[in-house]
C-alpha cells in the first residue's frame, strides 16, 4: 500500500485560504503577517499533520520580524519634534512583541508638495506611516493613494480630511484652546487686548484650538477683546517680529495665546522689549526655552502633549494596524498637561 503523500505548503495554503507565499512568510518570518492569518496557517498545519508544525507554532508566538514604522515629522531644529522622535524610537525599542526598525523623516519645507511627497516616499518603504500633516488636496491625495496600496496611515497632533486615514492620535485641540482661554480669562487683567497666534490655518489642530479659544470668550461675552488672529508660520523669527509689533502697537496688551509653534520667538520678544510689558502668555510644549521662561515669568502656562503616553499610543495603534491583534482606534485623544512654574516636572 502506497504511503500517504506528505502535506506540502501548497496544501496548507489551500486549506487556510491563503497564498503559498503567505505560508512561506509564516515559516520563515520574512515579513509581517496578521495574527489571524498566522492562526489560520497554524490550524491548517495541525489538521494536515504538517512536518514543520513545531516551527509554525513557534512563529505564531515569536517576535514579529521586520515591522517597519515610518514617521514624517516637521521642523528638525525644533526641540519639541526632536524629543518626540527620540521618545518614539525608545518606545519601539522597548517593545518585546515587535522587532524591526523605525524610520523618521523631518520636513522643514512645510509646503503641501514637499509634505505629500515625503508621506508617499516613507509610506511606500514602510509597513505603516504616521505624519504631522496640513490640510491640503496634495497631502490628502498622498494619504489616499497609500491607503489604496493597503498601507495604514495615521495623522499625529493634527487631523486631515482624507478618507484613507486609519486613525488620529493626539490631543482634543478644541479643548486645548478653551483651556488656554479659561486660564487667560482668570489670570490676565480684566481690560486690554488679547492676541491669538497660529502657525497656519492649514493645520486642523491649530484651527480647532483657535476656534475653541475664541468660543470661550464669546461664551463669556468678551470676544471684543480679541485681536485678529496672526499667522507666524511656526517660525521663531516671524513669531519674534509679530510679538514685538504687538507690544509696540498695543500698550494695553493683556495676553497672548499661541496655538502653534514659534514660542521661542515670543519669549525673545518679551524679554528684550523696552516697555517691560509682561502679558499673560499661554503656549504649547515644554522645552528648555519654555521651562526657563516659566521660571522667569515670561510665560504663564504651557499646555503640553504627554510625550511618553503619546509615543506608547502611536506604537500601539501602528503595530495593531499591521498585525491585526485588535481593531485600530480611529480617534485616540490623550489628556494634556497644564504646566505652571509652580508644578514644573523635575
Amino acid at each position: 500500500m502506497a504511503a500517504k503523500p506528505r502535506p506540502t505548503a501548497a496544501d496548507i495554503a489551500r486549506l487556510a485560504g491563503v497564498g503559498v507565499a503567505t505560508v512561506d512568510r509564516v515559516l520563515n518570518g520574512r515579513a509581517p503577517v496578521r495574527k489571524e492569518t498566522v492562526d489560520r496557517v497554524r490550524e491548517a498545519a495541525e489538521h494536515l499533520g504538517y512536518h514543520a508544525l513545531p516551527l509554525i507554532r513557534r512563529r505564531a508566538t515569536a517576535r514579529i520580524a521586520n515591522v517597519r514604522l515610518g514617521f514624517v515629522l516637521q521642523k528638525q531644529a525644533d526641540p519639541f519634534y526632536q524629543n518626540v522622535a527620540a521618545v518614539l524610537r525608545r518606545e519601539f525599542s522597548c517593545r518585546p512583541e515587535v522587532n524591526g526598525k523605525v524610520e523618521i523623516v523631518f520636513v522643514d519645507d512645510i509646503s503641501a508638495k514637499s509634505l505629500g511627497e515625503k508621506i508617499s516616499e516613507v509610506g511606500i518603504r514602510t509597513d505603516a506611516v504616521a505624519c504631522v500633516a496640513i490640510e491640503h488636496p496634495l497631502v490628502v491625495q498622498a494619504v489616499d493613494e497609500l491607503n489604496l496600496r493597503g498601507k495604514p496611515v495615521f495623522t499625529l497632533l493634527s487631523g486631515i480630511s482624507a478618507r484613507g486615514i486609519t486613525g488620529y492620535i493626539g490631543l482634543d485641540s478644541r479643548k486645548v484652546g478653551r483651556t488656554g482661554a479659561f486660564i487667560i480669562a482668570k489670570m490676565a487683567r480684566a481690560e486690554g487686548k488679547i492676541a491669538t497666534l497660529v502657525g497656519s490655518h492649514r493645520y486642523r489642530g491649530q484651527e480647532l484650538s483657535e476656534i475653541g479659544f475664541r468660543s470661550y470668550f464669546r461664551d463669556i461675552g468678551e470676544e471684543a477683546r480679541l485681536l485678529e488672529t496672526i499667522v507666524n508660520l511656526d517660525d521663531p523669527e516671524v513669531a519674534r517680529e509679530v510679538t514685538t509689533s504687538l507690544l509696540d502697537r498695543h500698550v494695553d496688551l493683556a495676553a497672548i495665546y499661541d496655538a502653534g509653534g514659534g514660542r521661542d520667538g515670543i519669549i525673545q520678544a518679551i524679554r528684550s522689549h523696552g516697555s517691560g510689558l509682561r502679558p499673560v502668555v499661554v503656549c504649547n510644549d515644554l522645552t528648555g526655552a519654555t521651562r526657563s521662561a516659566l521660571i522667569d515669568g515670561i510665560i504663564t502656562c504651557v499646555l503640553c502633549l504627554p510625550v511618553e503616553a503619546f509615543a506608547r499610543a502611536v506604537i500601539d495603534e501602528m503595530v495593531a494596524s499591521i498585525i491585526g491583534v485588535r481593531p485600530v482606534a480611529p480617534n485616540r485623544t490623550l489628556p494634556f498637561d497644564v504646566i505652571f512654574a509652580e508644578n514644573l516636572p523635575s
